[in-house]
């Protein structure tokens, strides 16, 4: 038995309000990702204050600078000392205590007293630094020598002189101020990796959410003149169908990508012009011209197209009830020149009607895409409305397939 032609016009409308679920369900995941994207922003820096402190380095890195900077006390004082033995020993002593003073400092002190409880933090750090400056100085009078302090040149003293504790409480407070020096370097060096990494996120979140913010109404109007044409038994629909499954296919798989060939923005741009020729049949008058070579030039997708509707969705009719848009594309030099333009009735800007369309992305967002897309301004966008013409102009550079944008 044939097919039933209206089963078969049924079923190409199915699978178009499948495929424009699919696409509406897209937009709004981007939408909630979006969303989550900035919120995560506003506690970015808090999250890196209260983690990078303790986070765990590879252990080797901590083994090697002590072991450096252990060698260069042992040599530095075993020289001066011309005594390698007492060196040795005396150091022994106080890089244990340096170990543990920069450490309870670096991991504990900080992360939890900075920059909340300042002046907290400041007493308990000094506090600490002479209460380990006492032990060790208990620690080499016990463990290493009685006759302390012999690079003041001085006597024997005792290991309670004021000027001895005050020597040693000097030398810890620098070791101190070195670690924590080395660590909050180490800590913003990462933070600028790690924001850099997440404006990149951003940056590419909301390209893909400004990229897929297409015009809803379009599809439904589209789809509610397929209907008509279904009921009709019009020989229109089928091809309706056909149109409107070749612009969601692009949308939703083709445009997912960072750039696309600019033959294949351009096929996009001429069946949503062939849609809306079978829309307006003969009262439609459109002029697409493109000139230089478009062979393996490259561009960012569904940049063009948001003018293209834009034109179809405000231009004015001509007397003769024609509706006139004229559309130009010319690479020259890595570049591409758009322009296009058609009729208004007003003066009235256009651009304000598209900024209270909520459903189109508009020449205000796309204006923000392109801000993104070229951080060095190597673009140019320029609206006029003048005369009842309303003509955009926009070049931006394109390159070749084997380059990338970002």
């Amino acid at each position: 038995m044939g097919e039933n032609p209206a089963s078969s016009e049924l079923i190409h409308i199915s699978n178009a309000i499948l495929l424009i679920s699919i696409l509406f369900t897209k937009i709004d995941k981007m939408s909630i990702l979006s969303r989550k994207t900035l919120k995560r922003n506003e506690y970015f820096f808090v999250y890196m204050l209260h983690t990078s402190s303790i986070k765990k380095e590879p252990l080797h890195y901590h083994a090697i600078f002590w072991l450096v900077y252990f060698l260069f006390n042992f040599v530095r004082w075993g020289s001066y000392f011309g005594d390698y033995s007492y060196s040795f020993q005396s150091n022994l002593v106080e890089f244990a205590i340096h170990i543990l003073i920069s450490y309870f400092n670096l991991y504990y002190l900080l992360p939890r007293l900075v920059p909340r409880h300042l002046k907290k933090y400041l007493v308990f750090l000094l506090l600490s630094v002479l209460a380990v400056s006492l032990l060790r100085i208990i620690f080499t009078y016990e463990f290493v020598t009685t006759d302390i302090w012999k690079e003041s040149g001085k006597a024997p003293v005792s290991p309670f002189d004021l000027n001895y504790i005050m020597a040693v409480y000097t030398g810890e407070l620098y070791v101190v101020g070195l670690t924590t020096a080395i660590k909050l370097t180490i800590d913003w060096i990462r933070t600028q990796r790690a924001n850099q990494e997440l404006e990149k996120q951003n940056l590419e979140t909301e390209l893909a959410y400004l990229k897929f913010q297409v015009q809803p109404h379009f599809f439904f109007n589209t789809l509610n003149n397929l209907y008509s044409l279904t009921l009709d038994k019009s020989d229109q629909a089928p091809e309706t169908v056909m149109r409107l499954s070749e612009l969601m296919h692009y949308v939703i798989y083709e445009a997912k990508s960072v750039s696309v060939p600019l033959i294949k923005e351009i096929e996009h741009i001429q069946h949503y012009i062939d849609l809306e020729r079978l829309r307006y049949g003969e009262k439609l008058d459109v002029n697409l011209h493109v000139e230089g070579c478009i062979e393996g030039k490259m561009l960012p997708p569904l940049l063009l197209i948001p003018f293209v509707e834009n034109s179809f969705k405000h231009g004015a009719r001509r007397s003769d009830n024609t509706l006139p848009i004229d559309i130009h594309l010319l690479i020259k030099e890595d570049h591409l020149y758009f322009s296009i333009a058609n009729k208004t009735n007003s003066v009235q800007s256009q651009t304000g009607n598209l900024k209270e369309n909520q459903s189109g992305i508009g020449v205000e967002n796309t204006q923000r895409r392109l801000k993104l897309l070229f951080p060095n301004n190597n673009y140019s966008l320029s609206i006029n409305n003048q005369d009842h013409t309303y003509m955009i102009n926009l070049n931006f550079p394109v390159h070749e397939n084997n380059m990338s944008y970002h």
